[in-house]
């Protein structure tokens, strides 16, 4: 097997509020955070982690959470030379940091930019007033278009900004009016995802009245001609970007490279004789406790047919898939390993004939595509 690509996820687990459709390790802010006490815990964390990696470099490194910009310029200058310190970062790798609109500050927004970030993911959601408030967000419509101009006036020329359809209540007049103002931003990437009912979260357990299947499909065909108009494409199930501005770091994730895993609750992949899967203790104030003698929660080994269903979850997300070199330098498995599931995929019509590349039906089938593949 073939060490494939290594970046870094830094998780920041704190937000203002937790939102009722949001299943991510994010935990509330109850007084103060030891923004400080946090980053050097995550130092120790990655120092262990890099015990895993002798001598690879990193390729992106991306700040999620919760809300990463509740965090100070400070402190997030403090982390990245941290991570400059102990490992080597290609040059020209893609930093990314998530950020609130609720909680963006322009003086903030320089600070990261100057202590290495160079592109900004903004969680917007949508650009309805009422929509937010159903969401639960904390943040309105021109709190949002605030945050994107203050983003671009600090220097970010790679502005990611998160966008959901399929909301309480919406229609497709609604979907594409939130669409057509993410546009006139003019941003650099969009992610332009269905919200989904996610298991354990309030609106799992008390669904709100969300769009049927006819509207969706409505809202998913006129928004992506609205995307290719404005000279948007899509590389990606829910990503679209301008040319040359597709995220690296999820790129990554989606050809099966690896990562280390930082911070509460984070998750990491690496390649060796195997594949190894391992996770970090998830309540913030446990993996404080348990970060200096080690915070991993727990691993296991992904081998065989298993191997073969997680990289088809994540190479057929991509539109143009991969190659099949790919999969045998990744895996370490033969191609074959992926013949009786490909068969089954191409005599439905969902996986095209001469590469590992999902059919236009197949990216909207993409669940039955990969039943195909499945133990």
């Amino acid at each position: 097997m073939i060490q494939p690509p290594l970046s870094l996820y830094v998780h920041l687990p704190w937000c203002v509020r937790k939102c009722p459709y949001c299943d991510f390790n994010s935990h509330p802010v109850r007084g103060a955070v030891d923004q400080s006490g946090y980053v050097r815990a995550l130092l120790q964390d990655l120092a262990r982690d890099l015990e895993r990696v002798p001598g690879r470099r990193l390729e992106s490194l991306f700040i999620g959470g919760g809300t990463p910009s509740l965090f100070g310029g400070d402190a997030i200058a403090a982390l990245l030379e941290g991570i400059g310190a102990l490992a080597e970062l290609a040059p020209g790798a893609e930093v990314t940091l998530e950020a609130n609109p609720g909680t963006a500050d322009a003086a903030n927004f320089r600070a990261y930019r100057e202590a290495g970030v160079n592109r900004l993911s903004i969680g917007v959601q949508s650009f309805s007033d009422q929509a937010l408030e159903r969401l639960g967000r904390i943040h309105d419509a021109a709190e949002a278009r605030a945050a994107f101009e203050a983003a671009r006036q600090a220097g970010f020329d790679n502005i990611n900004l998160d966008l959901m359809f399929g909301l309480p209540g919406q229609g497709v007049e609604g979907a594409l009016a939130d669409l057509e103002q993410a546009l006139a931003l003019v941003p650099d990437h969009l992610s332009w995802y269905q919200l989904t009912l996610e298991p354990n979260t309030p609106f799992h357990h008390h669904p709100p009245p969300l769009p049927g299947e006819e509207t969706l499909w409505r809202i998913q065909e006129e928004g992506a001609a609205l995307l290719a108009s404005a000279g948007y494409c899509r590389y990606e199930v829910s990503a679209w970007s301008l040319p040359g501005r597709q995220c690296h770091h999820n790129l990554n994730y989606w050809r099966f490279g690896d990562y280390l895993g930082i911070g509460a609750g984070a998750h990491g992949k690496v390649s060796g004789e195997t594949v190894l899967r391992y996770w970090k203790t998830r309540h913030p104030n446990r993996y404080l406790e348990q970060v200096a003698t080690g915070a991993v929660a727990g691993e296991r080994r992904v081998e065989g047919e298993s191997l073969v269903l997680e990289f088809m979850m994540n190479a057929m997300r991509l539109v143009e898939g991969v190659k099949m070199g790919c999969f045998e330098r990744h895996t370490g498995l033969p191609s074959t390993a992926l013949q009786s599931g490909l068969g089954r995929a191409r005599e439905l019509g969902l996986m095209e004939l001469d590469r590992l590349q999902p059919t236009p039906k197949g990216m909207e089938l993409l669940n039955d595509l990969l039943l195909c593949f499945h133990p």
